[in-house]
């Protein structure tokens, strides 16, 4: 008999050490490891905000064969199938976060996704056809409102505190003016022009950091002047775009630096975009690719004319076999299969290519 209470106490004891930490917020409760995630930024980040704005097909993805590989049906997102944060938000436990702009979602303890496709830092970059970082900025802000209407004060302020801030923005502010044989040199050189977009992005960090936010991920700017639709379309301004792009590079990541040593407890992650695409470009078969340069969705040359879906400005396109073969699904956008890779660098890859800390360390960061 007290065998058999001996087995039934340390059953229970065992029981006891797997039920899992919880913390409530409000009447939300949620694992003690929760953390939130809040996504800015343009259409590499983009979960079909754009899907709910008045705007052109040029900046939508909600057309067939967008969604083809995971969802079988197009989200909204410009990629095949998932984007960077949404395998971020299966690492931290999430799941999958929707746009802010989808109708009936209220569950802001997950965090929200404010991303626009052809977004810039500069409120000027596609006005009226995109939401520009400044405006993604006020939704955080109405986020914040609710979350305290909610779950209270302190509990949305420790929230907030630990919770994980994305951004890829910046990409639009240097390419729209060239897509549109619009120089950025007309009015700026390029120090005063990269100044400005850097400006307007440490403005909105800025005013999250005053919100509560302490931990940020950033992507560096991707290639532009390498991609299929520059190729395609624009191969004269290549070498001027490269130049804006490592410029803006290079200044941001120092920028970061500035601001790790004025702003307290602010701590980010900041990830080679530019070397993690050009790799794959140049050795495809390395990476598990077979095709580096040419998109596997539009018409042309390298497929770099922006047609993918038959629905926008030219409707004529072509679609690869395989999505997962290629980097590029269509003229700018990778593949899933290349939105997982980068973001499971983004998440725990070493020094080389995130720094000072990769997302899972900064989760981890107190």
């Amino acid at each position: 008999m007290m065998a058999g209470l001996r087995f039934h106490f340390c059953f229970l004891v065992l029981c006891a050490s797997l039920i899992i930490p919880t913390q409530c917020l409000g009447d939300i409760c949620l694992p003690e490891e929760h953390v939130a995630l809040f996504i800015f930024g343009d259409s590499l980040f983009d979960a079909g905000n754009n899907n709910y704005i008045n705007t052109t097909t040029d900046f939508q993805a909600n057309i067939w064969p967008y969604g083809e590989t995971f969802f079988k049906y197009p989200t909204g997102r410009f990629s095949d199938g998932r984007v960077i944060p949404d395998f971020i938000a299966e690492y931290a436990k999430l799941p999958l976060i929707p746009p802010y702009l989808h109708p009936g979602y209220p569950r802001y303890t997950d965090g929200a996704n404010f991303a626009s496709g052809g977004a810039g830092a500069l409120v000027k970059t596609r006005r009226g056809f995109v939401i520009d970082l400044h405006t993604q900025l006020s939704y955080f802000k109405k986020v914040d409102t609710l979350l305290k209407r909610k779950i209270g004060e302190a509990q949305a302020k420790k929230l907030l505190s630990k919770a994980i801030y994305l951004f890829s923005i910046g990409n639009n502010d240097y390419f729209a003016p060239f897509l549109t044989n619009t120089s950025v040199l007309q009015s700026y050189s390029h120090e005063e022009y990269v100044d400005m977009v850097i400006g307007n992005v440490t403005t909105v960090i800025e005013e999250i950091h005053r919100k509560g936010g302490r931990k940020f991920g950033f992507v560096s700017l991707g290639p532009l002047g390498l991609v299929p639709i520059t190729k395609a379309f624009t191969p004269e301004n290549r070498e001027e775009l490269t130049a804006l792009i490592t410029r803006h590079n290079k200044a941001f990541s120092h920028a970061l630096q500035i601001l790790a040593s004025q702003l307290k407890g602010f701590k980010y992650s900041y990830t080679n975009l530019y070397s993690f695409i050009t790799e794959r470009m140049n050795n495809p078969l390395k990476y598990g690719f077979k095709e580096g340069m040419m998109a596997c969705c539009g018409t042309g040359p390298y497929r770099g004319i922006s047609s993918c879906g038959g629905k926008k400005s030219v409707k004529e396109y072509e679609l690869c076999g395989n999505a997962s073969e290629y980097v590029f699904f269509d003229a700018v956008h990778p593949t899933e299969r290349a939105n997982q890779q980068l973001a499971k660098l983004f998440w725990n890859g070493n020094l080389d290519v995130t720094w000072p800390y990769n997302l899972k360390a900064l989760l981890e960061q107190k």
